[in-house]
């Protein structure tokens, strides 16, 4: 190495690296899950491109870069590095929020009841067609904040509260906007099927996704104009059956979209089986996933996106975190974000998923970093620290990385930097030591 080389940044001495990786794994299923990399004494370089350049004990990190400068230094003595957080589910776009609504999910009203009443998706539905773009802009922008803030780096964000061509564009435009404006990284999902809009029939809502909504999307995909990863459908009794999610779906997979959908939530629906049919990169929920569907993820490699905030919230059967885990399907946690769970803080996620779920801390920091990235088609690039990946890190003023599990809610007392493409991106002045 030339003396004279420059870096973007360097971290030093950390109590911990919590690597995830170490060998180029794209997920960590099964045993592995439990058995993270993590370095002690550790230390990290991330280029002028972004990108780590080496991952290991301090020691051996500063003798192979003796001589070079780098723009930022953190000496992270008693602190810990983790890889930023990635929110492989989340409905961060809308207008109308549904704090209303959540007295009469207390007092015992169910999610079909309260959408039944004229709540739920269909009231943030008439309240995303009214607001302007620049609104729309605004409110995430500060809601992605939040999540970075949380430690999240790359996120998921799903159109779907349009329900009709111009909504939905004007929702996947703001995702766009919001791509080329904010450090964090966002995966754009279109959702125009995330319910059937007041007077269609689920027939007339499917033809209209195929035959007008899609086809607008790969016209504005074409032009550059948008760029959309992935196609997600609300596969749900009285919302969209498995002929129409089908059709859908593989409309989307023909236009180079990667699958990854909501199924199996209230009810089961063998939508598990059917993803896994389809080559589907990831299900979300899987509450009332069956036997069948559990055997059909493992072996297709689909990804079980789960969301402990739905089920907490909704006070929903736990998804079988366990089984699944057991039966080797790769599990990835999201926050679900939207207007029904409010919710910005994966490691608030990764606490309910430990607690409720059953899950380890090991399994749930993997949830929330490489099979999340995995979930999204970015474990290539996200969700570990290792050379030639994104250099997206969050360094915790603890002197283990489990607390960020471990203290329910105190993600803000314990996040010292947010680091994406080796820029700090976050330095807060709250912290304490633990």
């Amino acid at each position: 190495m030339s003396k004279h080389e420059s870096f973007r940044l360097l971290v030093k001495r950390a109590t911990q690296v919590v690597a995830v990786c170490g060998g180029g794994e794209r997920f960590l299923s099964g045993v592995a899950a439990q058995q993270l990399v993590v370095i002690e004494n550790g230390g990290v370089v991330v280029g002028r491109d972004g990108l780590v350049k080496a991952v290991g004990p301090t020691d051996v990190v500063e003798s192979q870069f003796r001589g070079a400068t780098f723009d930022k230094i953190i000496d992270a003595s008693g602190m810990v590095v983790i890889p930023g957080l990635v929110d492989s589910h989340t409905h961060p776009v809308w207008a109308g929020d549904r704090v209303h609504e959540f007295a009469m999910k207390l007092a015992g009203a169910t999610y079909m009841e309260v959408h039944q009443a004229g709540g739920g998706i269909h009231f943030t539905v008439e309240h995303t067609r009214r607001a302007s773009p620049e609104q729309l802009l605004g409110s995430l922008t500060q809601r992605l904040t939040r999540m970075l803030r949380a430690g999240t780096t790359l996120a998921e964000c799903k159109s779907g509260y349009g329900l009709e061509l111009d909504t939905e564009l004007k929702m996947l435009m703001v995702i766009e906007k919001a791509r080329a404006m904010l450090p964090i990284g966002i995966s754009s999902t279109y959702c125009g099927a995330h319910a059937v809009p007041k007077g269609s029939t689920e027939a007339e809502a499917a033809q209209d996704i195929v035959r007008v909504q899609l086809p607008r999307v790969r016209e504005k995909m074409t032009l550059g104009e948008l760029r959309v990863d992935n196609i997600d459908v609300f596969c749900e009794k009285g919302v969209f059956d498995l002929d129409s999610t089908r059709a859908i779906l593989q409309a989307g997979k023909a236009m180079g979209l990667q699958i990854n959908f909501h199924g199996d939530e209230l009810h089961p629906m063998n939508s598990a089986t059917l993803g896994a049919e389809l080559g589907a990169l990831a299900i979300s929920h899987l509450e009332e996933v069956t036997d069948e569907g559990i055997a059909a993820m493992a072996k297709s490699k689909t990804a079980a996106v789960l969301l402990p905030t739905t089920a907490y919230i909704l006070r929903l059967p736990q998804p079988r975190a366990r089984d699944m885990l057991d039966a080797g399907v790769i599990v990835a946690l999201g926050s679900d974000f939207n207007p029904n769970a409010y919710c910005c803080s994966m490691p608030m996620v990764m606490h309910l998923a430990c607690v409720n779920m059953r899950m380890s801390m090991n399994e749930a920091l993997a949830a929330a970093t490489i099979n999340a990235a995995y979930a999204l088609g970015r474990s290539h690039s996200h969700g570990s620290l290792e050379v030639n990946k994104q250099g997206d890190l969050v360094i915790l003023n603890a002197s283990r990385w489990e607390h960020l599990i471990y203290q329910f809610g105190g993600h803000q007392e314990l996040i010292k930097y947010v680091v994406i493409k080796g820029e700090v991106v976050h330095e807060s002045d709250k912290t304490m030591d633990f």
